[in-house]
C-alpha cells in the first residue's frame, strides 16, 4: 500500500468511531419513531466521515509524536490527509443536506467546532473549561440531538422537544464529559509542551478521577430519571464491568502515578464503549421486540 494511504488510513482512526457510536444508538434507542434509510445514512455520515474526518485533521494540526486516542506510535501526517478530511466533510453536509436541511446544519456546527477545538488559530483545546465544553455540549448532547433530527421524521420533531431528551442529551453529554478527562491523562507531558492547559492537567491525577467519577454519578441520575425502569436496570447491570474497572485503576493511579498511561486509558475506553454499545444496541432490539 502506499505509504500516504496507509498513514492517512491510520489517522482517521475509523475504529475510534466505536467509542462515539453509543450516542447514536441511545438516540435511535428513545426516538418516537424512525426512518430506516435514514437512520442507516446518518450512522453512515457520523461515524465513517464526520468522526473520522475529525480525527484526522486534529492529527493534521496536532503532529502527534506520543500516543492519541487508538494510536500507540502515530505516523507522521501526510498532504493526502488534509485533502482527505475536507473530501469526508464535504460528503458528509452534501449527503447530510440530501436527507434535510436540518440534519446538514446540525452537522455542519459539529464540524465547525471540531474544527475550532484543534485549529491554532482559536484551538480551544488549550483551555481546560473551554475544551471541556466543546466535548461535553457538542460530542454529547448536540450530537443526540443530531442523531435523532436525523432518524427522526421531521413530523415528530416537536416530540423532540419533550424533557425526557433533554435529560438524555445531558446524561450523553456526562458520559462523554466524564470519559473525556480520563483521556488526557496520559498526555500531561504532551499537552505541556504544546501549551495545553488540559482539563486533566488542570486538575492532576486523583482530581481527574474525581471529576469523572462525579459526571459518571450525575448521568446515572439523569437516566433514573428519564429511561424506563427496566431500561435503567440493564443499564446499571451492563455498565458494572466499567464502574469496577474504573475504581481500580483510580486507585493503582492513587498509589502510583505511573499507571496513569495510555494502555490502562484505551482499555478503560474500549470497554466503556463495548458496554455501553451493548446496553443501548439491547434498548434498541427491545424497541423492535
Amino acid at each position: 500500500m502506499n505509504p500516504a494511504l496507509r498513514d492517512t488510513l491510520q489517522l482517521l482512526r475509523l475504529p475510534f468511531s466505536l467509542l462515539l457510536l453509543p450516542i447514536f444508538l441511545l438516540a435511535l434507542s428513545q426516538a418516537p419513531a424512525v426512518d430506516p434509510r435514514q437512520t442507516l445514512a446518518v450512522a453512515i455520515i457520523l461515524h465513517l466521515l464526520v468522526y473520522p474526518a475529525s480525527n484526522g485533521y486534529n492529527s493534521w494540526i496536532d503532529r502527534d509524536t506520543t500516543p492519541i486516542g487508538g494510536l500507540e506510535s502515530p505516523p507522521q501526517p501526510p498532504k493526502l490527509l488534509l485533502w482527505t478530511t475536507l473530501a469526508m466533510d464535504s460528503l458528509a453536509l452534501l449527503w447530510a443536506y440530501f436527507l434535510h436541511p436540518a440534519f446538514a446544519c446540525a452537522t455542519g456546527v459539529y464540524i465547525l467546532a471540531s474544527r475550532a477545538y484543534s485549529w491554532p488559530g482559536i484551538r480551544l483545546k488549550k483551555y481546560p473549561i473551554w475544551g471541556f465544553l466543546t466535548v461535553f455540549v457538542v460530542q454529547g448532547f448536540w450530537t443526540y440531538l443530531t442523531a435523532l433530527i436525523g432518524i427522526v421524521p421531521p413530523g415528530y420533531w416537536p416530540d423532540l422537544l419533550m424533557p425526557q431528551h433533554v435529560g438524555l442529551g445531558l446524561a450523553a453529554a456526562c458520559l462523554i464529559g466524564g470519559v473525556y478527562p480520563l483521556t488526557q491523562i496520559y498526555q500531561h507531558g504532551a499537552d505541556a509542551m504544546r501549551g495545553d492547559r488540559s482539563l486533566s492537567l488542570i486538575l492532576g491525577y486523583r482530581g481527574t478521577f474525581v471529576f469523572s467519577g462525579a459526571l459518571f454519578a450525575l448521568a446515572s441520575l439523569l437516566f433514573v430519571g428519564n429511561l424506563p425502569r427496566l431500561q435503567f436496570l440493564l443499564f446499571v447491570l451492563c455498565l458494572a464491568p466499567v464502574l469496577v474497572y474504573f475504581a481500580g485503576w483510580a486507585r493503582q493511579v492513587w498509589a502510583d502515578i505511573g499507571a496513569a498511561n495510555f494502555e490502562y486509558t484505551m482499555r478503560m475506553n474500549f470497554l466503556a464503549a463495548i458496554c455501553l454499545n451493548l446496553c443501548f444496541g439491547l434498548f434498541c432490539l427491545g424497541r423492535l421486540g
